[in-house]
């Protein structure tokens, strides 16, 4: 019996790699947004988490961009992008997502669409301080920050920053989480950060992958972020883009 259980025991782990791998404790802050002037869509994110960015951010050019928070399940960023390319508002999609999942009450979720369609969800039993903000073609959210004020100066930052001439969304989003952070961020402090921004016809291979940046572990991720995204545009020759 010993011997059957040993051999058993591997191939039952097997059974549903998926819900043991999609369930992370990210609490966090982060930015989910959309250019309409250029079709960028894009996610930003910061954590007292070892790389958030493998968990949080997720985007496809010409569909939309979902940031998957709290206790993430990162199904929700997979079936999100599947249902928004065919068709789906963000919040007819996140209704349908969290009302099938029974872990609804520890999830944080926004999702925007090509068209600009945001929605958000945050649950009741994520950690306080817990809420969004939804915007004109963004939204901020977070959970276990250090009050409401962290997601009220991001989307006041990301308002003012896309207003500024000669910059692009990979700008306002660095701003939104630089205010955010400024304004006491997550509770428990810092670690990684990460910033995607897609867009249709960029990236190798012209995959739709424009800025894909992360900073796994550092006592100031979003400084170091922004380091490495003047670097990405210097490797790549980019120069601001003239509004």
């Amino acid at each position: 019996m010993q011997r059957l259980l040993a051999f058993m025991f591997p191939a039952m782990m097997l059974l549903n790699p998926v819900t043991r791998a999609e369930e992370r404790h990210v609490n966090t802050f982060s930015i989910v947004a959309h250019d309409p002037a250029t079709g960028e869509l894009g996610v930003a994110v910061e954590s007292r988490y070892f790389g958030v960015g493998t968990v949080v951010p997720w985007a496809q050019a010409g569909v939309g961009a979902v940031a998957t928070q709290a206790q993430g399940n990162v199904s929700f960023g997979i079936e999100g992008l599947k249902q928004m390319q065919e068709g789906k508002a963000p919040r007819e999609v996140i209704d349908a997502l969290t009302a099938a999942d029974p872990k609804r009450d520890v999830r944080q979720v926004a999702m925007i669409d090509a068209k600009g369609r945001v929605a958000a969800f945050t649950g009741k039993e994520c950690m306080s301080w817990a809420g969004h903000r939804e915007g004109e073609g963004f939204s901020v959210q977070g959970n276990l920050l250090t009050g409401e004020a962290v997601v009220t100066a991001m989307a006041d930052a990301f308002e003012k920053a896309r207003k500024e001439p000669g910059t692009e969304l990979a700008d306002w989003l660095m701003v939104a989480l630089q205010a955010g952070q400024a304004a006491g961020g997550d509770r428990r402090g810092q670690q990684s950060a990460a910033i995607l921004v897609v867009k249709e016809g960029s990236g190798p291979g012209k995959n739709g992958r424009y800025i894909d940046l992360r900073v796994e572990d550092h006592v100031k991720p979003i400084d170091e972020l922004e380091r490495l995204l003047g670097l990405h545009k210097q490797f790549h020759g980019r120069a601001h883009k003239k509004k």
